[in-house]
């Protein structure tokens, strides 16, 4: 039996994916944060651990990014997971004035809120703001979070489908303390780096995967928390790190970054 550490309470969407992902007997643990999720698996209380990283809608997870700097473990697969947003509570919505979510589905559900004049209330977790107002046991009071939360907690779905977009998709990394060993085709590949602060540093770096004719899918900067107005960069590429022409740029890379980190080789993803 698997073992996997996700964020959040039971019914949240990142138990939810990796349900999707993992296939035969698991066994999820949910935790109050995303480096206790991560913690778990370095310490050996779970085999794996999930986080949620960028959404289609909202863009990054911050502080899943930045845990991605710092953790030991190795990234093994991803996955889409498609978020269904309901509006949940004992009320009807004319009684609503106040309404419950993790920012990211606050986010995404910013035009609802504005039609219906809703005050917001961020959260720790989609599926904990179900259980926030189990709570409070008050008809003004709703939240955002999915069908299988409300299943969980018991508590009324008002109204379904009230994101802002149905092409409203979560990205999700599995991590875990062994790397993958083998990808037998549509591999990707996810690094971290950084680069000296000076013209064409980072223009530099790109050429080298265009020259080796290898595929961004993804690159993104994220604040230096060490140095003021200095950035790290989140790139994915298409191929495994032991391709000859992944390792060639990975060498050039070493040779003119002032820090590289790669997370991992593992299976590319598609969308349901």
């Amino acid at each position: 039996m698997k073992c996997i550490s996700f964020q959040g309470e039971r019914g949240a969407y990142s138990e939810a994916a990796l349900v999707s992902f993992f296939e035969g007997e698991i066994e999820t643990i949910p935790c109050s944060t995303f480096a206790n999720a991560l913690k778990n698996t370095e310490t050996d209380a779970s085999d794996y651990s999930i986080l949620p990283v960028e959404n289609s809608l909202e863009g990054s997870v911050g502080e899943s990014n930045d845990l991605l700097l710092s953790t030991k473990l190795h990234v093994t697969g991803e996955v889409y997971h498609r978020i269904h947003h309901c509006l949940i509570g004992t009320g009807s919505i004319g009684d609503i004035d106040t309404v419950y979510s993790h920012p990211q589905a606050l986010g995404q559900c910013r035009q609802f809120i504005q039609e219906n004049s809703l005050k917001t209330i961020p959260s720790y977790d989609t599926a904990g703001s179900v259980k926030i107002i189990k709570d409070l046991n008050k008809n003004n009071v709703a939240c955002i979070a999915s069908k299988d939360a409300a299943e969980i907690f018991d508590v009324p779905v008002i109204k379904d489908g009230i994101e802002d977009n149905t092409n409203n998709y979560t990205r999700f990394l599995i991590l875990s303390k062994k790397p993958v060993e083998t990808v037998k085709s549509n591999a990707k590949t996810s690094i971290i780096f950084s680069v000296k602060h000076e013209a064409g540093a980072l223009y530099q770096i790109i050429n080298e995967f265009y020259q080796h004719k290898i595929n961004l899918t993804k690159i993104e900067s994220r604040p230096n928390k060490n140095t003021a107005w200095e950035y790290n960069f989140y790139v994915d590429f298409e191929g495994l790190q032991d391709d000859s022409a992944v390792k060639d740029v990975l060498q050039k890379l070493r040779d003119n970054t002032t820090f590289l980190k790669i997370l991992g080789s593992y299976p590319a993803a598609k969308l349901d």
